[in-house]
């Protein structure tokens, strides 16, 4: 622990101060075994989970044995964890709901193959909120996940739990998928590196593909650009999408200096708070004195893309509660999910009249954002209009009418990259008045994740980002 505020685990072991790359490297050396780095790992994460509480389930038997005979793969012996809303054999997928009792998966979905190609060891599972609704991983009536920098406030959602262990020295990389922010807002809040990839770029799970619009993507949180580089290159060996350009490997920056759009005011109307504005404005101070051009750009959306999004959110809530009994077990029961699963669902109710004019419009975000990009390289933003809320702001316990419009104004730049498909990364290049960390978001053109790594490699080295076991 560096003060009385932060809470990390990082110590003189097998995995010390190591990215996943670092540590991959000192398995592949002999310096360290697969085994020793997993037991570092799961002391780390006993010594910090009552005070973060980012696992849901722990399986750390089975992860000591996989560490004696690891996958091959660019990560291999390098431990995880799977976020809780997806199935890894052995374990429940609990869906961070108490309305149902989960059951162990019989198999990996495809999303937990795909990931566990690259060698990775999973010591469990980690908490999100109730079906990944909310934008911090909170709940009604249990103990939310702590963010480690400081944890009266938010590690964001509603890949929380991943993001906290991560920020905390308890691993390296983790799992994480994004629906509407869930990979970019943690990794925001709890100072990580976080890229929501294009709509297939990597394999879906299989409640993704029966959506009628994929707004999620499955990848991972971590704390440097070369383990997310590295991550995606190795999620291309296992699975291409021909449709899409090439990723491959990223190793540094780019030589072509890019034309950047600034967008520093959400289509909500809500203005972004200071703070966030002035941590994007020196972002683009610092793009502009490294060559590349940078000017204000307008957005071709408005509210009706908000109330859009905001009902197609809406229709999630209603699929699990109308088939939940078949989808997730014969005890399910819709009473016992908390507010916000709730009111979304009375909220897609009132407007599901609307369901055809709103799949199209949201359908056609494909075109209207590619459009942005005949002009720009990248769009450059807030990920959320104001800095991490303290614990509580946005609780599932408040009423339904109290707390989406919270959610809708704090998330309002993330969702348009899930409804379109685009590729967008968060950064944490910037620090609050109160010492947390403050993420800034680049959008690219479907397929472009190449670009975004690039000038995350760059931004890594031109401002680079504070480290939770440093002195402040």
């Amino acid at each position: 622990m560096t003060d009385a505020t932060r809470i990390h685990a990082f110590r003189d072991d097998a995995l010390g101060d190591l990215d996943a790359t670092g540590v991959a490297a000192a398995v592949r050396s002999g310096q360290v075994s697969a085994h020793e780095v997993v037991t570092a790992a799961i002391e780390r994460a006993e010594s910090v989970q009552a005070a973060l509480n980012g696992i849901a389930f722990p399986d750390y038997e089975r992860a000591l044995e996989l560490s004696d005979n690891p996958r091959t793969g660019v990560f291999s012996g390098v431990p995880t964890v799977v976020k809780d809303n997806v199935d890894l054999a052995g374990l429940p997928t609990g869906n961070g709901s108490a309305a149902y009792t989960p059951r162990p998966a019989a198999r990996n979905s495809d999303a937990v193959t795909q990931l566990l190609s690259s060698g990775v060891v999973p010591l469990g599972k980690s908490r999100l909120p109730e079906f990944g609704f909310s934008c911090s991983t909170e709940y009604a009536s249990a103990e939310p996940v702590h963010n480690p920098w400081n944890p009266a406030y938010s590690s964001g959602a509603s890949s929380g739990g991943s993001a906290a262990l991560v920020a905390s020295g308890v691993l390296p990389i983790a799992h994480a998928n994004d629906g509407g922010g869930s990979i970019r807002i943690p990794a925001a809040a709890c100072g990580l590196v976080g890229l929501k990839p294009s709509r297939g770029r990597t394999v879906a799970d299989a409640t993704d593909t029966t959506m009628p619009i994929r707004i999620i993507a499955q990848g991972v949180v971590t704390r440097s650009v070369r383990d997310t580089a590295n991550y995606y290159a190795a999620a291309e060996t296992y699975y291409r999408n021909p449709k899409l350009a090439p990723v491959r490997l990223v190793e540094g920056p780019g030589s072509t200096r890019l034309r950047v759009g600034v967008v520093v005011d959400s289509i909500t109307g809500v203005a972004t708070d200071d703070e966030t504005r002035a941590a994007v404005h020196a972002t683009a101070e610092k793009l502009s004195g490294l060559g590349h051009v940078v000017e204000e750009a307008p957005l071709p959306f408005g509210q009706d893309f908000v109330d859009d999004f905001s009902i197609y959110w809406g229709f999630l809530s209603f699929a699990i509660s109308v088939g939940g009994k078949k989808m997730l077990g014969a005890d399910f029961d819709k009473s016992r999910t908390d507010n916000l699963t709730r009111g979304l669902y009375t909220l897609y109710r009132k407007n599901i009249t609307k369901t055809p004019q709103v799949l199209y419009r949201l359908r056609r975000t494909y075109q209207l954002y590619a459009q942005m990009f005949q002009r720009y390289d990248v769009l450059l933003s807030p990920v959320v209009s104001h800095t991490t809320p303290e614990l509580g702001y946005l609780s599932p316990a408040q009423s339904f009418e109290e707390l989406f419009p919270k959610i809708v104004n704090y998330t309002a730049f993330t969702p348009l990259n899930n409804a379109s498909g685009g590729p967008a990364i968060s950064l944490p290049l910037h620090r609050t008045s109160t010492g947390l960390p403050l993420g800034v978001h680049f959008s690219a053109d479907h397929g472009d994740e190449r670009t975004l790594l690039e000038l995350a490699f760059e931004l890594e080295q031109a401002m680079p980002w504070a480290r939770i076991q440093d002195p402040r």
